[in-house]
């Protein structure tokens, strides 16, 4: 088995508070990069892209309507 390569986002900048996430051919693994020995969440591909576009969408929609510039600017 070979070891997770464990990443954060770069939106997290120098600070310990974020997730981690690791993939692999079939799953996205998901992390709190301050307890790594903890388990941690396993979704399926497909779920993980249904998380994301729809996490986007409403990070879109909040930030139109506090006046924010669009992510997709």
């Amino acid at each position: 088995m070979q070891p997770m390569n464990w990443r954060k986002s770069s939106y997290s900048g120098d600070g310990s508070n974020c997730v981690e996430i690791a993939t692999t051919l079939t799953a996205i693994q998901v992390r709190d990069s301050k307890t790594t020995r903890s388990p941690h969440l396993v979704f399926q591909s497909s779920a993980w892209v249904s998380f994301i576009s729809h996490t986007a969408s409403n990070s879109r929609s909040h930030q139109s309507a506090a006046g924010w510039p669009s992510l997709d600017s």
